[in-house]
C-alpha cells in the first residue's frame, strides 16, 4: 500500500507543474514603439506587465481593448513577456495576471474577477481579452462564470475568452486525491498529502471536485470562448543527439481537457490542435507558431501585414 501511495504522488507532483518547463524570455526587446500612447497609469492587484520585475504598474491607453495573460501553474507574468511582445508587434496591448498557483483556485480566479471589474472602470474602451494556458485557463474561465459572489458585473463589458490545454476534467493523475477509496485504504493519509504536493487547490483539481463537476454558465458579457486543445501524445520538448526524445511534452490528455458542460456552451468554439503542452505556447527553444496562426485565424491576434512578416519572422527568433 505505502508502495502504490508513495508512486501515485510522484507521478501527481511530476504531472501537476514540475515536468512543465517555464522560461524566463528576453527583456530587451520592446516593441512598445507600435502601441497607442497611453494615458493611464494604474495599480490594480494581480494585474501588470508581463516581466517579473518588482514595478508592476499598468501604463494603457484607456481607448483601445487590453488582452490579460493568466499563466499556468509553476509559471508567473513573465512566462508570456515573448507572447505579449508578439502582441505589442501587433498594435495591442498584453498584459499579464499573477497569482499563487498552489491558493484554492476559486479564491486565484476571485482574485482575477476582481482585477478585471477594476480595470473595466478605469478603460473606456470595453472589450477585454481573457487568454488562460494550463490552470491558467481553468481560473481564466471560472472568473468570468455567474455562480460567484463576486462575478464581474460591468455590464458594457465585451470578454473575448480563450483557454488552452486546459484540464476542464481535472487532473487523472490526482484522481486518488478525490477517491474515498484510497482516503479509506490510506488511513487518511490522501488528503494531508495531496495537500502537500499541490497546496490548498488539490480539491480543485480532482475528477469529483466542486471546481470541476459545476463549472458553472459563463456571464452575459463574455461573448465567446474560444477552447483550444492540445493533442499532446508523441510530443517532445528535447531531444537527444540520435534523434529519440529526451523530455516529453504531454501533459494533458484530450480526455482531461474536454468536459461536457464547458464544450457544450452556445458561445464555445472547441479546436483541437496536434502540439505539445510546452510548446502551444512556447519557450526558449519553441516558436509558438500553431497558437500564433489560431489567434490570428480567430481574430484574436490581428493579422500581420505582408510588408512586416519577414520582421516578425525577425523577432520571433529573437525572442524564442
Amino acid at each position: 500500500m505505502r508502495r502504490w501511495i508513495a508512486g501515485g504522488f510522484l507521478l501527481l507532483a511530476a504531472v501537476n507543474c514540475s515536468n512543465q518547463r517555464w522560461a524566463t524570455t528576453p527583456k530587451t526587446f520592446r516593441y512598445s514603439e507600435y502601441l497607442p500612447k497611453a494615458d493611464l497609469a494604474l495599480e490594480i492587484p494581480g494585474l501588470g506587465p508581463c516581466t517579473d520585475e518588482p514595478n508592476r504598474t499598468l501604463h494603457l491607453d484607456s481607448n483601445q481593448p487590453v488582452t490579460i495573460l493568466v499563466h499556468g501553474c509553476n509559471g508567473s507574468a513573465g512566462r508570456f513577456q515573448a507572447l505579449a511582445e508578439v502582441f505589442a508587434f501587433h498594435g495591442q496591448q498584453a498584459i499579464g495576471f499573477s497569482y499563487n498557483d498552489r491558493d484554492e483556485m476559486m479564491a486565484s480566479s476571485g482574485q482575477l474577477a476582481r482585477a478585471i471589474q477594476a480595470l473595466s472602470e478605469k478603460m473606456q474602451n470595453k472589450q477585454i481579452t481573457v487568454i488562460g494556458h494550463s490552470q491558467g485557463g481553468l481560473l481564466a474561465r471560472k472568473a468570468l462564470v455567474m455562480e460567484r459572489p463576486d462575478a464581474v458585473t460591468d455590464p458594457h463589458l465585451q470578454i473575448r475568452l480563450v483557454t488552452i490545454s486546459a484540464p476542464f476534467s481535472g487532473i487523472f493523475a490526482a484522481n486518488h486525491c478525490g477517491s474515498p477509496v484510497a482516503r479509506l485504504i490510506s488511513f487518511g493519509l490522501v488528503a494531508p498529502i495531496c495537500r502537500v504536493v499541490s497546496g490548498a487547490k488539490w480539491r480543485d483539481i480532482t475528477y469529483n471536485g466542486d471546481f470541476i463537476t459545476r463549472p458553472g454558465r459563463l456571464i452575459p458579457q463574455v461573448n465567446r470562448h474560444l477552447k483550444i486543445n492540445s493533442d499532446e501524445r508523441n510530443t517532445c520538448l528535447e531531444t537527444r543527439a540520435d534523434g529519440t526524445c529526451q523530455k516529453s511534452d504531454y501533459i494533458f490528455s484530450l480526455q482531461e481537457q474536454r468536459q461536457v458542460q464547458v464544450d457544450g456552451e452556445p458561445r464555445a468554439k472547441v479546436i483541437d490542435v496536434k502540439v505539445g503542452h510546452v510548446a502551444i505556447v512556447g519557450d526558449q527553444s519553441v516558436v509558438p507558431t500553431k497558437l500564433i496562426a489560431i489567434l490570428q485565424q480567430e481574430k484574436i491576434l490581428l493579422s500581420t501585414e505582408k510588408p512586416r512578416q519577414g520582421e516578425l519572422a525577425v523577432l520571433l527568433a529573437r525572442l524564442y
